[in-house]
């Protein structure tokens, strides 16, 4: 357990200075969305190009993979939605808590942080699952959220302009590209992949310093959605409580991951056992940090969607490396 935390607590220790950063007025809340950008169009695309390029394309459309994690997410999807519709939640914020309670960090954290405590190999299983989630998971449940206020024709242009999003992210584009130079075998001249490599080598520090910088910055939105609802009537049409969606995403989300695996594995599936043990860590980490600016958007809850996500990182300290001990 000490030989994991050794791995795991740099990680958690880069989210927690842009966290005190953030806090103790160190670093501008106005650099907040430069440094997003920095990261999320030139530092990651790099890092997921490198490895996709560098991992068998075997291993990056292994159906069984794919359909073991698109299943997991799929389901927590409909048990989350089902339960918040339960307790009399409006479709928004129950397809909302249903993204932060199944859509993991594995952009910013998952993939450079697996990669530290398995090895390369890891690099495959993990960039399969943060497409399933960017392609799959988000653009239903962006889908879902339109239900209530706009009926089903609501619904589809929502779910097309969660695609239209995903289609100028560029994170997709970086894996797709990955996936043709390791099919056709055709790499980049040796001074452009350098260059590549050289941004990648900063994708991992300025992801998790700018995870940390994110939920600071959401602690004010936590603060004013909580002043907002402190104004209004304080019963009527209140969401579903965190602390089930913080079960679900640090609990339920690798037990349902492992336990599909294990039956896909039980009925023949080629399925191998580190694969799993892939889909399963990348289940356990916490929340996406980009789900509260989308709840936002889109009018639901956000303070609430940012308080699972804060709760789950802080959660995950601890949580995540019990689930890589228990996995190993």
């Amino acid at each position: 357990m000490a030989a994991i935390f050794a791995v795991t607590l740099p990680f958690f220790a880069l989210v927690l200075a842009g966290y005190l950063a953030i806090r103790w007025d160190l670093f501008p809340i106005e650099a907040i969305p430069g440094l997003n950008v920095f990261v999320l169009l030139f530092a990651l695309p790099c890092m997921l190009y490198k490895f996709a390029s560098m991992t068998p394309i075997v291993r990056l459309l292994d159906p069984s993979i794919v359909l073991t994690y698109l299943g997991a997410a799929g389901l927590m999807v409909a048990l989350t939605v089902a339960a918040a519709r339960r307790g009399h939640t409006g479709w928004n914020d129950a397809a909302f808590g249903a993204l932060v309670g199944s859509f993991p960090n594995s952009g910013f954290m998952g993939v450079p942080l697996l990669v530290a405590l398995l090895g390369a190999a890891a690099a495959g299983p993990a960039i399969v699952a943060l497409a399933v989630d960017m392609v799959f998971t988000s653009s239903l449940c962006i889908a879902l959220s339109q239900l209530g206020a706009a009926g089903e024709h609501g619904a589809q242009r929502a779910a097309l302009q969660g695609l239209k999003g995903m289609l100028k992210n560029p994170l997709p584009w970086s894996i797709l590209l990955g996936c043709l130079a390791t099919a056709s075998g055709k790499q980049l001249p040796a001074p452009v992949f350098h260059a590549i490599d050289l941004m990648a080598g900063s994708a991992s520090p300025a992801a998790l310093f700018t995870i940390g910088t994110v939920l600071a910055r959401n602690r004010a939105l936590m603060a004013r959605a909580a002043g907002s609802q402190a104004r209004s009537d304080p019963v009527a049409n209140r969401p579903t409580g965190t602390l089930q969606l913080v079960a679900c995403k640090v609990i339920a989300h690798p037990a349902i991951v492992l336990a599909l695996g294990t039956l896909a594995k039980s009925l023949g599936a080629p399925l191998e056992r580190s694969s799993l043990v892939v889909l399963v860590l990348t289940a356990a980490l916490p929340s996406a940090s980009n789900v509260p600016m989308l709840a936002e958007r889109f009018g639901a809850d956000a303070g609430r969607i940012a308080s699972v996500v804060l709760n789950t990182t802080v959660i995950a300290f601890l949580t995540f490396p019990l689930a890589v001990a228990l996995m190993k």
